[in-house]
């Protein structure tokens, strides 16, 4: 029954889905780029090469699950890789994580004639869903196919599970059709048994086996070199969060330049109206340039090597923070705000490694953050601790790969 009710609802919303779609392109045409593929239609022809698929849903996990696809890709060659997402950014992402290396296709919004499509067109041995992505319709659709799902890197607050338990008559059945989940910690795994999950590893947090790309970390540090100025990086903000962060800093002294790097593409312009330059009209800031805004994609790795300290958006609101694994990584300081649910068990060890900083408000953060600027010999070992972190907890890649292994086994096909 809730399964059914859930599928009503979908289908009266159905003519808002469509005008969000339309409304969403104005400003990132990338939306009504193959809008068919929304609805379960593709257009190249099928193929009976086995396949593998994997599901990010944004830009967060194109880029933690980036490792993971491509040790698929060299453990399993007999195979093609798809890789769906539901976001124009995370499309892009894809694109620039592993070009022509894998399918992106997006996947069908959740009605059951458009997932069963999806699954009749590619015929996945084996489905990974990374993170919190669970569709009702969809794992049904693939428990009535045949194909096993893994739910990877996968992550549940406790704000996360009451809603869950509120809708246990829907979300209860979902989550018991998994055949495994990988679960980031086990608090975790404990929420999501809870739910009703069957089988549960903790496996850790594919974000940690993520490193640097090369090139970009030399042109950020090339960059900050001829800049020659401290930066200040606000990193992944979100609404709201520039007024606050820029608002709280103190004088300026003519040297520090803040580097603002909004998490959403679509807020690029708005943001631009508080920064003097922003990087895709001006290489380098002018030296009057106290706010320069980062309106490109794909240099996170980039911006990060640019920065002196970085403080992490999405925290300043109630929205669960942004990814602070990433400046871990980079040997940035990372100064963060009071909501980081989402990333609840990463900030726990950041915090207890040295590696991040803790504020209750953007003010505070702001004053952390200038205390770091100035002082070199605490920036450069916290900056030593994050990479540490890093170094201490990769693994998971492997451990998540062992387990598709163990999965394709169990549903290959018989010799005769």
């Amino acid at each position: 029954m809730w399964l059914a009710l859930y599928t009503l609802a979908l289908r009266l919303l159905a003519p808002l889905v469509v005008l969000r779609l339309w409304w969403r392109g104005l400003r990132e045409p990338g939306y009504r780029r193959h809008a068919r593929e929304r609805f379960g239609y593709y257009d190249t022809a099928r193929d009976d090469q086995p396949l593998l698929w994997v599901h990010a849903v944004s830009v967060g996990e194109a880029r933690a699950s980036a490792a993971l696809v491509r040790a698929l890709a060299a453990a399993h060659p007999g195979h093609r890789l798809l890789v769906t997402c539901m976001t124009a950014a995370g499309r892009d992402a894809l694109r620039d994580l592993h070009g022509e290396s894998v399918r992106v296709v997006w996947l069908p919004y959740d009605y059951p004639g458009s997932v069963r499509r999806f699954l009749e067109h590619f015929r996945p041995r084996l489905a990974l869903l990374v993170e919190t992505e669970l569709w009702p319709n969809l794992l049904a659709a693939c428990a009535d196919f045949g194909v096993p799902v893994l739910l990877a890197n996968a992550r549940l607050s406790e704000k996360s599970a009451r809603g869950y338990r509120r809708l246990g008559g829907l979300a209860r059945p979902a989550v018991a059709s998994l055949a495994l989940v990988c679960a980031q910690s086990p608090g975790d795994a404990a929420r999501l048994r809870a739910l009703g999950a069957r089988r549960v590893e903790v496996t850790g947090n594919l974000k940690f086996d993520s490193t640097p790309d090369a090139a970009k970390r030399a042109a950020g540090l090339a960059w900050r070199e001829r800049l020659g100025r401290p930066v200040l990086l606000l990193a992944s903000t979100r609404e709201g969060e520039e007024k606050l962060l820029l608002d709280a800093l103190p004088a300026w002294d003519g040297k520090l330049l803040v580097l603002v790097v909004p998490r959403h593409p679509r807020r690029f312009d708005e943001v631009a109206a508080l920064a003097q330059s922003r990087r895709s009209r001006a290489g380098v800031p002018g030296a009057q340039d106290r706010v320069h805004l980062g309106d490109t994609m794909g240099e996170m790795d980039f911006y990060y090597a640019a920065a002196d300290v970085a403080v992490i958006g999405g925290a300043f609101r109630p929205l669960g923070g942004q990814n602070l694994i990433e400046a871990c990584a980079a040997g940035v300081p990372a100064v963060l705000g009071p909501h980081m649910f989402n990333f609840a068990e990463a900030t726990r060890l950041a915090l207890a490694a040295g590696a991040a900083v803790q504020a209750d408000s953007a003010a505070e953060a702001i004053r952390m953050a200038v205390q770091l600027l100035l002082n070199a010999k605490e920036k450069e070992n916290m900056g030593a601790a994050g990479r540490a972190l890093c170094e201490a907890h990769r693994g998971a890649t492997q451990k998540h790969l062992d387990y598709c292994g163990e999965l394709l086994a169990a549903t290959a096909p018989a010799r005769g």
